[in-house]
């Protein structure tokens, strides 16, 4: 099953508003493991940032002029979702902008079906507490030392990993995986990971595909239980 996990930055709560992406950042999973594929842009939005904006996540309309418009990136960028499930934190902001810039430039918008929104998830898991993502971090014990402004692939990261704590968890810390990275921005814009892992070390996912010795000794061994009770069902 391949699902990404998304964040987006944007220059306002509302794009019926005239308010635009300027930032997404996307983490492929398969089987609920992370592949080590990404997609990270940054867009022109062709209006300036407002201050509000940009205390939040520090991109500033001298930092986004010389970056592509969504429409000259948004081809690869619908290559990279292909017809995965898109998992993002309240994520109908999320969809409700990206959807519009896909209006914006042509193309058809991602269909509803295919969110999965980890707010929602935390709200039936932990009615009443704060569910943003940061004291969902707090309380899951992830690790977000490093994050000092709201960043996009920063906050998929830490969502990828909020996301497997939701839907059966893992313990953290063990060390199966090097210690996390940090996405930093070069000066053409481009997201890199620096810090004290240059970047983490990603194992396939297994198929779990049963061979047929193993279907065979399964029927064999089911077969030899006396009185089933699903066979009075």
């Amino acid at each position: 099953m391949r699902e990404i996990i998304f964040d987006t930055e944007t220059t306002g709560f509302d794009p019926k508003n005239g308010d635009r992406m300027v930032e997404i950042g996307c983490i492929e999973m398969i089987d609920r493991i992370e592949t080590g594929q990404t997609f990270h842009c940054y867009y022109n939005p062709q209006r300036l940032m407002p201050k509000a904006a940009e205390e939040v996540h520090g991109l500033s309309d001298v930092f986004l002029s010389d970056k592509k418009l969504f429409k000259d990136g948004a081809v690869e960028l619908l290559e990279f979702l292909g017809e995965a499930n898109l998992v993002a934190h309240n994520a109908q902001f999320d969809f409700n902008f990206l959807n519009a810039e896909l209006i914006l430039c042509g193309q058809k918008p991602v269909s509803q079906f295919r969110m999965v929104d980890t707010l929602a998830i935390a709200k039936s898991k932990h009615p009443g507490a704060k569910l943003s993502l940061d004291a969902l971090c707090s309380r899951y014990g992830i690790d977000r030392s490093h994050r000092v402004k709201h960043g996009a692939l920063l906050d998929a990261e830490l969502l990828t990993q909020l996301y497997i704590e939701l839907t059966g968890g893992r313990q953290i810390g063990l060390g199966l995986v090097s210690e996390a990275a940090v996405p930093q921005i070069g000066d053409n814009g481009s997201a890199r990971l620096a810090g004290k892992a240059e970047r983490k070390q990603f194992i396939a996912p297994r198929k779990y595909t049963p061979n047929a010795d193993e279907l065979a000794r399964h029927k064999s061994f089911i077969d030899g239980i006396e009185n089933p009770i699903w066979a009075d069902i």
